[in-house]
């Protein structure tokens, strides 16, 4: 059980408005308070103790509560019984979900993140949009929602055509190109292509042909995505992120359905002919989106609404959600006006642009290479790896880029991000595994370990479990809200409350059923850290 949640429905039944709880600033004021008869008193016009009085008169709450205080100009101040925390987090503890709810109506979001290109290494900018879906595939997972992935990967246009047509040209065998040949070709066949305009011809035509299913043109192309695949599945892996083959749906996946798209909309009229170009105009945005260009050719607006097409039909989502730069967040909104206009996307059908910022390294710009090019993404986890394990380097570079506001661009400073000490992801890892030696002390000493918490005499104890009470709360939060710097909070709040709870509150050395209840409690702490961090896509470890 929540408190803050179930005290809140109860005082604001009595007061009539949200009564904004708050933790209590000093233990003497008791575990929260609320100012909401200040607020009223003006309304009222009423003298705030007055207004006060009638609100702890009036609510319900002494199956929970010590008597309510009356405080200064009219604050209240409420203290929990010391037997309501201890059942609150029995609850807790005796729930395998250990807190989080089952989501009342259960619905299938589709995640749009990841999204490399193929035949060209991962690099720092694909960072940011897997780590944040990954989490957001969790979290709604864990509540109980259908997550489908989708990592629509540039594996379709222009780019295909310059590299199949530099592929014949030098007489390679695509079949046996590693991803950094792959890459190299790349920028070989883009210098081409800008150099010589009877290549460049030549890439064009080859375009054609891929999109109307030349089958040598296809098979360099299935060439490509194949060492391409390889080399995401090696980067997810290290990662330990959940995307697999079975979640692909690149531009590729899309090219049947654009002209299908097309004439459904010019039929529906939702887009019409301008100055050649097939256009939506949307109210309140400067410029149509093209739908279909002056040449003929499709964009990424045809593609990006042929996949809101497909994910709200044949994938029946009731949520959408795209994790990319920030940067595109006019691009999406447009897309999705047009989906709405189009009927594509119902209003039932919740839409939504997760914005994400850059990747500054020390100098405060843009991380990258010396010679100013995208740093690869393996270069970056080597980077990581050669200071401290796996574990501990991803639980660094997973917790600095979710505990911040994710549409922030932020410092890529390793140094910190791998100390256990502050708020960083190492020091929670410290905090679950500290707690599991505390646990194995008791069990290598035969000590009875409680499956109920019966006893909270002390302030600190009381506090970690209120704490851990409120971790089904934020995991619902972060769902809503789609802010996981709120569970990274949450999660570095827990630690300290733990640390805190260690110096005041000796767990073995204690006795009786004080002794069992601080052991419960730890197994509680545990259990809400380790869930949390899983659902950053964070190990815990036992030991560090």
């Amino acid at each position: 059980m929540s408190y803050v949640s179930e005290l809140s429905q109860r005082f604001e039944a009595a007061a009539g408005v949200d009564p904004e709880l708050r933790p209590a600033t000093k233990p003497q004021f008791g575990h929260f308070q609320t100012s909401v008869a200040l607020r009223l008193a003006k309304s009222e016009g009423k003298p705030p103790r007055e207004v006060a009085q009638r609100i702890i008169d009036t609510v319900d709450v002494a199956d929970l509560c010590e008597p309510l205080e009356l405080a200064g100009p009219g604050f209240i101040n409420i203290r929990l019984t010391e037997k309501a925390i201890a059942d609150g987090v029995s609850a807790v503890l005796a729930d395998p979900r250990h807190g989080v709810p089952e989501a009342a109506e259960p619905q299938r979001v589709v995640i749009d993140y990841s999204a490399p290109n193929v035949a060209k290494s991962m690099h720092v900018g694909h960072l940011r949009s897997t780590i944040i879906g990954d989490a957001f595939n969790r979290i709604l997972t864990a509540l109980g929602h259908t997550v489908i992935p989708q990592n629509h990967i540039g594996d379709w246009g222009t780019q295909f055509g310059q590299l199949v047509e530099q592929i014949l040209e030098e007489g390679i065998d695509a079949g046996e190109l590693t991803l950094a040949e792959a890459d190299a070709l790349y920028k070989r066949a883009s210098a081409h292509f800008k150099a010589d305009e009877e290549f460049a011809t030549r890439a064009r035509k080859r375009v054609v042909a891929l999109q109307a299913g030349d089958e040598q043109t296809l098979q360099i192309w299935r060439q490509l995505m194949a060492v391409s695949k390889d080399s995401f599945n090696e980067a997810y892996e290290r990662l330990g992120v959940k995307l697999v083959d079975e979640d692909l749906a690149g531009e590729s996946t899309y090219n049947d359905d654009l002209p299908v798209v097309v004439a459904e909309l010019e039929q529906s009229g939702a887009a019409v002919v301008d100055d050649g170009a097939l256009c939506i105009f949307n109210e309140g945005f400067n410029a149509p989106l093209i739908i279909r260009k002056s040449d003929g050719g499709y964009g990424y607006a045809t593609t990006d609404l042929a996949a809101v097409r497909r994910r709200v039909g044949p994938l029946h989502a009731n949520r959408l959600i795209y994790v990319t730069d920030v940067r595109q967040a006019g691009h999406f909104a447009q897309v999705f006006a047009a989906a709405r206009k189009a009927d594509y996307l119902p209003e039932s059908v919740q839409a939504q642009h997760v914005g994400y910022g850059m990747v500054l390294g020390p100098d405060g710009r843009p991380y990258k290479t010396r010679e100013g090019k995208a740093l690869p993404l393996t270069a970056l986890l080597d980077s990581a790896e050669e200071q401290v394990a796996r574990p501990i380097a991803l639980a660094a570079i997973k917790y600095a880029d979710l505990s911040n506001g994710i549409n922030k661009d932020y410092v890529f400073d390793l140094v910190r991000m791998v100390a256990t000490t502050g708020d960083t992801g190492p020091y929670l890892q410290y905090a679950h595994a500290r707690i599991c030696q505390v646990l194995r002390k008791a069990e290598a000493e035969q000590i009875h370990v409680g499956d109920k918490v019966l006893e909270l005499p002390e302030p600190a104890e009381q506090a970690l479990a209120l704490l851990i009470t409120r971790f089904g709360e934020v995991v619902s939060e972060v769902a809503d809200t789609l802010q996981p710097h709120r569970l990274c909070g949450y999660l570095y709040e827990l630690a300290g409350a733990v640390a805190r709870f260690y110096e005041a509150c000796p767990v073995i050395k204690s006795e009786g059923l004080v002794r069992e209840s601080r052991l419960a409690l730890c197994v509680a702490a545990r259990d809400a850290l380790a869930e949390g961090l899983d659902m950053l896509g964070i190990e815990a470890p036992d030991r560090m």
